[in-house]
């Protein structure tokens, strides 16, 4: 927590502006009190005795130095900027992602779904730990596809249990927006490129299995990325195909819906097919 930027603690409350502005002793005092506060949620959240154990490795071979701050926290797992270490395969990243998937408020159910059935995953862990390790290891397999794809997506530098060390997406290294919450200048540009990523990851025999707008960035230019790609599943899934065409038709809804754009899913359906 030692990275928090003056950014960060605005993004808590107007008492911090006020500070800044007229009591720099208080500030002082309210900044410690802030990194206890957050330093409290990470042990309450993801950081238990096992995750730190587990996050040294991280350090220990210099894919991170610094631990800098949270940019999402969510059900299933807490999102972190970190500094790079000195490894080689970070050497020209200017910041590191870490993805700390959460042990007790994961899903098990919705886990289940997209691993049984997955033949790189024949044994199924009994243990809620063990299932989220395996998890985080399928995130970090399939985004090594994505890469010898070229398709867009953070490039997986390393996973330890539930702890993902991956690469930010844009070249000032700035978090990008979801598709959601971005207004789109070229829509149906945007559009054709997403339909292009979906073909490229299905070139490699493998589908994203829950692509909406939420699990969409956008980069420089517009340019659109794929996250969360620990639900992926390959062509050999069972569910693969039908995974498939509701990827197709949660973009085609969604860009319907915002800005008008109507686009056939079925025929999109069978250009992906015959691209193989």
């Amino acid at each position: 927590m030692d990275g928090y930027t003056d950014k960060n603690y605005e993004d808590f409350d107007d008492e911090y502006k006020l500070l800044k502005k007229y009591n720099k002793k208080e500030l002082k005092e309210y900044k410690k009190m802030r990194v206890i506060k957050e330093k409290n949620k990470v042990e309450s959240g993801v950081f238990d005795k096992k995750t730190m154990l587990s996050l040294a490795k991280f350090f220990n071979k210099g894919i991170i130095n610094k631990i800098d701050y949270i940019i999402a926290r969510g059900k299933e797992a807490d999102i972190y900027i970190a500094t790079p270490g000195n490894s080689k395969i970070v050497r020209n990243e200017k910041t590191v992602i870490l993805k700390f998937f959460r042990v007790e408020t994961s899903s098990f159910s919705n886990m289940i779904d997209y691993i049984v059935g997955d033949p790189r995953f024949k044994k199924i862990s009994s243990t809620k730990y063990s299932l989220v390790n395996e998890w985080c290891k399928k995130e970090f397999g399939n985004l090594q596809i994505a890469e010898k794809a070229k398709a867009r997506a953070p490039i997986p530098f390393m996973f330890n249990n539930n702890i993902l060390a991956m690469s930010t997406i844009t070249k000032d290294s700035e978090i990008a927006l979801q598709l959601k919450d971005t207004k789109l200048d070229k829509p149906k540009k945007v559009f054709d490129e997403i339909i292009k990523e979906v073909k490229l990851l299905f070139k490699r025999e493998l589908v994203h299995a829950d692509l909406s707008e939420f699990n969409i960035l956008i980069g420089d230019n517009e340019l659109p990325y794929f996250i969360d790609f620990a639900q992926a599943v390959v062509l050999r899934h069972p569910n693969a195909i039908s995974f498939l065409k509701r990827d197709i038709s949660n973009i085609t809804t969604y860009f319907s819906k915002v800005y008008n754009i109507e686009r056939d899913s079925e025929e999109i359906f069978k250009e992906i097919i015959k691209s193989k």
